[in-house]
């Protein structure tokens, strides 16, 4: 694949750091009065056992004695609008303690709070600061006025617990047809970083305005933290966040421009759950681990079994379907001159495509959407006696001039010259399902042709030549 290499850590820091909570679009839509903190505590009460200040913007919390049950020590919020019983919610927060314990945190009526919550969850604290995200169903009631609780007592102890970024919305009942235009992509930062660059117009009008996939991986430290804030920004404008998941072991086995991913299985299952679980019943679209399933027989160059990258690849179709019911997941099956479709079709099946919405194709290519077309119609040809004809997306990204051809194979992937943008994300009438910016545009393919850039970094130069074409 060609988009991350190995991120550095200094990288992996600045892309943490530029993930801001999501401003919803509305009142209506954030139901937490204050979850920032930023020069008050209100609404926030202590109760019981507690105390509440204001603490470099976040909201510190500290326990004034040893108490046996949860809620002796507790701080409380009311939402700002009532609870819609039978809704799809999403509590989202970050938090740490000056000791580790078990904290429960609730969304819960205030007419009768201890026998009509909608949520009550334990909650694990450490000492460092994590994302938690937590989807729920509100409860029926008669009156829905809510609340929500952090419950800090039981810990043997008197711990001092930071909350931030606390955030409450409902899962629009119906699935947003807008696409989601992050203004934290790469393209964005570069533009707004660098507002008197010679590139910067171009790209502003051109890449940083439309709606591309946001790429997820173990460059993240807090994968939760990535994803929830991605995801409830783009569910705070009612748009729909677009995501790839891409942290497979053994990953690019065959150029290893991108090489990297988990360390194994065990790893990957946990990382691929707190994707799913960050993106939780709210809509998203996923492309799930471009290149993974063609490339799965390369790993032999590295001692490894192509069946074991399969099975990874259908847990995580299975782990997806259970834990983020409503994203449309496609699972990559790469471009139409890698393996012909009667080759990649069962291995698709034993992949997991029957758990996913479908397929995609041409991610971070550059073959021609009415050839990539006509692959994704003979890949559904050969599916249709398994698992049914499924969708499929195309990445359009930069395949506007076709493919790059000379008698250096890599010369034909890795920033290859004179390429140019593709046609612009949009659902399509009949065909394709969507056509997509999956890969950044901009975002080098490694340290190759025009650029000096490692995988996945903006080079501007990159995006104004595709612009140009």
């Amino acid at each position: 694949m060609r988009f991350i290499a190995g991120k550095t850590a200094a990288l992996a820091a600045v892309l943490t750091a530029v993930l801001v909570v999501p401003q919803p679009a509305s009142a209506a839509a954030q139901l937490i009065g204050n979850g920032t903190f930023d020069s008050s505590t209100a609404p926030w009460s202590a109760i019981g056992q507690t105390t509440v200040a204001l603490d470099a913007q976040r909201l510190r919390v500290d326990v004034k004695a040893v108490v046996a049950n949860p809620w002796d020590a507790m701080v409380a919020a009311p939402t700002t609008a009532a609870l819609n019983p039978g809704k799809s919610y999403t509590l989202s927060f970050d938090a740490y303690s000056t000791i580790a314990f078990k904290a429960t945190a609730t969304v819960q009526y205030k007419a009768t709070p201890s026998a009509n919550q909608s949520l009550a969850t334990g909650v694990q604290l450490t000492t460092s600061s994590k994302r938690y995200s937590i989807p729920f169903t509100a409860a029926s009631a008669t009156d829905t006025a809510a609340e929500v609780t952090f419950q800090l007592g039981g810990s043997g102890g008197t711990p001092a617990v930071r909350f931030d970024n606390v955030s409450l919305m409902e899962t629009q009942t119906t699935r947003p047809t807008a696409l989601f235009v992050w203004n934290q992509s790469n393209p964005a930062k570069f533009v707004t970083a660098n507002p008197n660059a010679s590139q910067t117009p171009a790209i502003s009008a051109n890449i940083a305005n439309k709606p591309i996939f946001e790429w997820f991986g173990g460059w993240f430290s807090d994968i939760t933290q990535a994803v929830d804030t991605y995801v409830g920004a783009a569910q705070a404008q009612d748009k729909l966040p677009m995501l790839v998941a891409y942290n497979i072991p053994n990953r690019d086995a065959c150029a290893g421009q991108s090489g990297g991913g988990a360390g194994d299985a065990a790893g990957y299952h946990a990382w691929i759950t707190e994707f799913a679980k960050a993106i939780g019943t709210r809509h998203a679209v996923v492309v799930l681990e471009p290149d993974a399933v063609a490339a799965a027989g390369c790993v032999t160059k590295i001692g490894k079994n192509p069946e074991d990258q399969y099975a990874m690849l259908l847990d995580a179709t299975q782990v997806l379907k259970a834990q983020a019911p409503n994203a449309w997941v496609y699972l990559d099956a790469a471009n139409a001159t890698w393996l012909a479709p009667n080759v990649i079709a069962p291995l698709l099946v034993k992949s997991g495509i029957a758990n996913t919405r479908g397929f995609s194709v041409n991610v971070s290519n550059y073959f021609l959407t009415a050839d990539s077309e006509t692959y994704a119609v003979g890949v559904n040809g050969q599916l249709s006696g398994t698992v049914g004809v499924k969708k499929y997306v195309i990445d359009t990204s930069r395949n506007g001039n076709g493919p790059y051809t000379d008698s250096t194979p890599e010369d034909n992937w890795c920033n290859p010259p004179g390429r140019k943008l593709g046609a612009p994300p949009a659902k399509q009438s009949s065909g394709a399902e969507y056509v997509f910016w999956v890969k950044v545009p901009g975002d080098s393919d490694g340290v190759c042709n025009a650029s000096t850039k490692p995988a996945g970094q903006f080079d501007p130069d990159l995006a104004v030549a595709l612009i140009r074409g």
